[in-house]
């Protein structure tokens, strides 16, 4: 087990403006990110909307209390098993959108396209994001667009920005964990990431597992109805459960023990994990959330969610706990204890 003083350094450790560089695991969603945000973009845009540390900024105007969302998705490759770039790009930022309780009014879109891109596949990616948009529904009202020269992108980038408008009785936001409450998981972790890594790689053995890519909003709405008064909502996308889990963690001054026998997942995502050597705890998730809600508000909160089609599979997976050293913590199966640590590489990369 690594020490608090080490794992405070670790997590504090200066970033090298003068000769260092940007990696990959600076987009991995776990303490190389982290470190980014906090000593560069942090420092440099400091304010009250952005030191709320959510996957979204809250804000008054007139009409009450809104929320604005940003995402961009890099993925390769453009089209896997369940979805593409296209839809995605929806899904991640309505879902950013709704992690506070909030209802999604409007999206807009900037593409970076490179030259050679196929039109055909332009198509199929435009048209696949207006499905998903209808679905929600939500308009798409503004974008950009920008076309770079052959090898500088990677086919198409694409950033969408959400707004949404949160009810009145409504306070959802990460530094509301307290001992005591309960975490719950929406369903089945890794799908996503398991999915695109075996699209993309020429793998000895076939699997029919799907990216669960999915937008939210519906089940937050019934969630939020059932229990307003709901602590934290998050969806554990890039450094999956384990990075979503160490910043609620952190931005809420708690610690957490989870129960290895309780998180679910599939075994196709299992099965490749371990052929992989990867830890489905930190692999990728698209269409799941992470719940935290007061003990007495659990059992309704869970059948609630159970009775959703994207929740079917929720289950209860661990407790709130005091620690000052805001340590994540797993019981495993066979009885003992470890550390869920923030992600220190980047396991999947280009994920999302």
């Amino acid at each position: 087990m690594q020490s608090s003083a080490n794992k405070k350094h670790a997590y504090t450790r200066t970033l090298d403006f003068k000769t260092g560089c940007v990696e990959m695991m600076h987009g991995s969603g776990g303490r190389a990110m982290a470190q980014l945000i906090d000593q560069l973009f942090m420092t440099a845009f400091d304010n009250d909307f952005l030191r709320q540390m959510n996957d979204q900024a809250s804000f008054t105007s007139s009409g009450g209390r809104m929320v604005m969302a940003t995402d961009s998705h890099v993925i390769t490759p453009l089209f896997f098993p369940g979805g593409d770039i296209g839809c995605l790009s929806v899904h991640g930022t309505i879902n950013d959108v709704v992690m506070a309780g909030a209802k999604p009014l409007y999206l807009s879109a900037g593409f970076i396209l490179e030259e050679g891109l196929p039109l055909g596949d332009l198509k199929r990616i435009v048209e696949s994001m207006a499905a998903a948009a209808r679905v929600i529904p939500v308009p798409i009202i503004t974008g950009d667009t920008k076309v770079v020269e052959r090898g500088s992108g990677d086919g198409v980038f694409i950033t969408t920005t959400g707004i949404g408008m949160i009810p009145e009785n409504v306070f959802i936001s990460s530094e509301r964990a307290k001992p005591g409450d309960n975490i719950l998981i929406s369903g089945t972790i890794g799908d996503h990431g398991i999915a695109v890594m075996l699209a993309r790689e020429d793998f000895a053995f076939q699997s029919s597992l799907e990216s669960d890519t999915a937008s939210l909003h519906d089940l937050v709405s019934v969630m939020v109805e059932a229990v307003p008064g709901i602590h934290v909502l998050r969806d554990p996308t890039r450094g999956g459960v384990a990075a979503a889990l160490n910043e609620i963690a952190q931005q809420s001054g708690t610690g957490m023990m989870l129960f290895e026998e309780r998180i679910p997942v599939k075994p196709a995502v299992s099965a490749a994990c371990e052929f992989l050597g990867f830890d489905p705890m930190y692999v990728a998730n698209e269409g799941k959330l992470i719940a935290v809600c007061a003990p007495e508000d659990t059992d309704k909160l869970l059948d609630t969610m159970r009775a959703h089609p994207l929740g079917c599979n929720a289950a209860v997976i661990g407790e709130i706990i005091a620690d000052s050293h805001s340590f994540v913590q797993m019981k495993t199966r066979f009885g003992g204890t470890h550390v869920v640590d923030w992600l220190s590489g980047d396991q999947l990369p280009r994920i999302c």
